[in-house]
């Protein structure tokens, strides 16, 4: 089916699973809002959600762990200022709201020189299509996940016979949301996610290695077909493979090439959250005050889209009721935005990006990445490579550490090579990058046209939330790069 065509009333269903059943109807929650802003407020919501989530894991060949979680609440906020008032309850009921009411119209005493008046007529919002609102949950039987899981191990150890160890996830999570303003606007959402993560062990010759794939997104079960699990299983097998081949990587300054997708998590880390607009409106980025400047190479653009179809980081509307978008953050090298949600962008006089993002009802929103990636250049990958007289060549990132005050990060590489005379030679391990996020985009030389989302695999954690994400890029040259390695 065509998601743009299809007919979807989102408010619908989220009064049907988190008003209806709580014998809630729109008057109540009208009346909650009412007694919020009696005091000094500048801003405030009330937020239902309703989760439902499952994961299913492998290991040694026997499905050993099967869990399902229903998680339902409610978050009633209000702003004065910078102050936030807010309080949450795992009950969603007339009392409960009316307690939540209580605690937070307190705020109004003090900080807010102008009061949020109750709203004569309340509006429902215009809501995007980017994802059915489907219940992967629902549309496989346990016995047909678990097979599934099954098959990965199956096909993982007829790939090759030094496979010893296979590792395999399934995760679903059917998440209904309704956020209610106070300055009128209701708006709701119905998000599906999905996510396969393969990891094998190989051995040969008493050395052991390690490698893994993954993908997913917003859909249901039935997008993890056979071909899709090959592929994942064949990508893991094969990074394994290639890591027992791999010598010492060499320690230096050097050139490196960053591959296409998943190495954008770099642009994600050490860049993305110093563009996210709390850490500039409180001046602790290194990003801060800069709209307007260069900040990066000629070449470089770097934007956060939301509005990708079925993507894990896309939302059709954020938590805050306002629609996803594609906002540019840097523009051919110069500082264009920051992401914004309703609480930053009003204090620094912006637009609300559609950032407004939280883990859950218990949590405040905060301004977060979506899907955050560079955009094409002009160069053929081949000619990158070719362009490199001795470099690494990193294709696959695992962990890393970034400073958001001063951009400052350490990335492990798990799979990259030796670029020698313009062509790629053999593969290295513990290859580590290290520098900064505005250096490293000022050290840009030659940006791909070959961009490149990842499978549907990220996450992003912030002030003890994690929501999910997207990451993506172009292959990049960068030059001058410090690499640590073991040799």
């Amino acid at each position: 089916m065509n998601i743009s065509d299809s007919p979807i009333n989102h408010l619908a269903i989220a009064r049907s699973s988190l008003l209806e059943p709580h014998d809630l109807v729109d008057a109540d929650v009208f009346k909650t809002l009412a007694q919020i802003t009696q005091g000094q407020v500048d801003y405030a919501d009330i937020y239902f959600e309703i989760s439902h989530s499952e994961g299913w894991s492998l290991e040694d060949g026997i499905v050993k762990t099967g869990s399902y979680t229903i998680d339902k609440g409610v978050g009633v906020r209000a702003v004065a200022g910078e102050r936030t008032a807010f309080a949450h309850s795992g009950e969603i009921s007339k009392s409960a709201l009316a307690r939540a009411a209580h605690a937070t119209r307190e705020i109004g005493r003090v900080g807010a020189k102008t009061r949020v008046d109750e709203p004569r007529k309340f509006r429902a919002a215009e809501v995007q299509k980017l994802y059915l609102p489907s219940d992967p949950l629902s549309g496989m039987s346990a016995t047909e996940k678990t097979q599934l899981l099954k098959n990965v191990e199956q096909l993982a150890r007829a790939c090759d016979p030094r496979v010893t160890q296979v590792m395999a996830q399934l995760t679903g999570e059917y998440k209904t949301m309704l956020v209610v303003r106070a300055d009128g606007l209701i708006a709701a959402d119905v998000r599906p996610l999905v996510n396969l993560s393969v990891t094998v062990m190989v051995e040969e010759g008493g050395k052991r290695e390690v490698g893994s794939s993954g993908g997913g997104g917003r859909f249901d079960y039935s997008e993890i077909d056979t071909l899709f699990v090959k592929n994942h299983v064949n990508a893991a097998v094969q990074h394994a493979i290639v890591n027992l081949a791999a010598q010492p990587a060499p320690a230096g300054e050097m050139t490196v090439v960053l591959g296409a997708g998943w190495p954008g998590v770099m642009i994600h880390e050490a860049i993305g959250h110093g563009l996210e607009g709390d850490f500039n409106r409180k001046g602790t980025s290194v990003f801060s005050g800069r709209i307007g400047e260069r900040v990066a190479a000629k070449g470089v653009s770097i934007v956060d889209d939301g509005t990708l179809p079925r993507r894990r980081g896309s939302l059709n509307v954020d938590d805050e009721g306002n629609a996803s978008r594609c906002t540019t953050l840097i523009e051919d090298g110069i500082l264009r935005g920051y992401m914004q949600d309703a609480l930053n962008a009003r204090l620094m006089g912006t637009d609300v990006t559609g950032n407004g993002r939280r883990q859950s009802y218990s949590a405040l929103p905060m301004p977060r990445m979506t899907n955050t990636y560079m955009l094409n250049g002009p160069h053929h990958p081949g000619e990158i490579i070719e362009s490199v007289k001795c470099g690494i060549y990193a294709v696959n990132f695992g962990g890393g550490q970034v400073d958001i005050t001063t951009g400052k990060f350490v990335f492990g590489a798990t799979q990259a090579y030796m670029i020698e005379n313009g062509k790629v030679t053999y593969p290295v391990k513990g290859a580590t990058l290290i520098g900064s996020g505005p250096e490293s985009l000022k050290r840009v030389s030659m940006v791909g046209n070959d961009m490149r989302l990842d499978e549907g695999i990220a996450s992003c954690g912030k002030e003890g939330q994690t929501v999910p994400v997207g990451v993506g890029q172009p292959t990049l040259r960068l030059d001058g790069m410090t690499v640590g390695g073991t040799r």
